[in-house]
């Protein structure tokens, strides 16, 4: 098991079940250090004290709040953990709700709960068999890293995750970023419909991190001497190019199709059923278009008819 990042609690009703913290997740990006070009002597970062220039360590640190410009409140970790916070310890569940109602933008970072002792089995257990019946996840408050947060607590595989959450005044809203309103054909938006369809998955267990293999590949290549792999060839779309999204999305659904091997426009094509209200506005605009063709046509006949007449 990882080591544990905090132990606890989980608060439900007026049951408690001790637990251990452990991170759900692991960073496997490549990280790099910086070194000096002309002699590659690591260049390091150092705490340096802005009043006296001295490089201080860490135990020489200490946390603070600038109140003001010239003044700045020192705060210990002994009064941190002084503070009244029912949470500061456990794991308060405040909640449950549907899980389809929680937006996964406010969903952070990940973790594993895991039983304390055996004493901890039976309650941790009853937690994980109510959520699971009741279908529902529960909305959490803890203190962590000097401050109370929101969490999620679910199931993940017989076992509890707590998924960290933002605070509703932690999201921007999208609305000044949302384009304006667009006029778009039913063709258009039935194609890309298509597209879902045929780009559509069971799951995403098989994608992979195709950059850090690459440059793992990179490094090994510069770490052996030899010659660094070539890169892979790709269409790239010119800058600034205006393009046809009708033919975009055809040679798109194409591409899809051919690549799971299924048939292309010979073969049968899913027909998605239009709304109410959408059906009527494409039936308006058919029968528009056909009144229009109707009377561009009318003095084409009286010109064909006056000819008769005349000869």
């Amino acid at each position: 098991m990882p080591r544990p990042l905090w132990t606890g609690a989980i608060s439900f009703g007026l049951v408690t079940i001790p637990i251990k913290v452990v991170s759900a997740t692991e960073n496997h990006s490549i990280s790099f250090h910086q070194y000096h070009l002309e002699d590659m002597g690591r260049v390091r970062t150092r705490k340096v004290c802005e009043l006296d220039g001295e490089v201080l360590s860490q135990d020489e640190i200490g946390k603070g709040y600038e109140v003001a410009k010239d003044r700045t409140v020192p705060v210990t970790d002994e009064e941190l953990d002084r503070m009244p916070l029912p949470t500061a310890k456990a794991i308060e569940i405040v909640a449950f709700v549907d899980a389809g109602s929680v937006d996964p933008v406010r969903i952070s970072d990940s973790y594993y709960l895991a039983v304390d002792g055996q004493v901890a089995a039976k309650p941790y257990t009853l937690l994980r068999k109510a959520l699971e019946r009741s279908d529902k996840v529960a909305v959490a408050k803890f203190a962590w890293h000097n401050r109370e947060r929101l969490g999620l607590l679910r199931v993940r595989d017989n076992a509890l995750v707590l998924h960290a959450m933002r605070w509703p005044d932690e999201i921007r809203s999208p609305e000044s970023l949302a384009p304006r309103d667009v006029e778009l054909e039913e063709g258009e938006i039935e194609r890309a419909v298509q597209l879902t369809d045929s780009m559509a998955l069971d799951g995403i267990s098989g994608f992979k991190d195709r950059y850090r293999e690459a440059l793992e590949e990179l490094i090994a290549a510069k770490s052996e001497g030899k010659e660094l792999p070539e890169p892979r060839e790709g269409e790239e779309e010119e800058p600034g190019k205006v393009m046809d999204l009708m033919a975009a999305l055809n040679a798109s659904v194409e591409a899809a199709r051919e690549s799971r091997g299924e048939e292309g426009e010979g073969g049968h094509a899913t027909v998605h059923e239009m709304k109410s209200g959408t059906r009527g506005r494409a039936a308006k605009k058919t029968a528009k278009t056909a009144k229009s063709a109707s009377a561009a046509k009318k003095p084409a006949k009286k010109a064909a008819a006056r000819k008769r007449t005349a000869s």
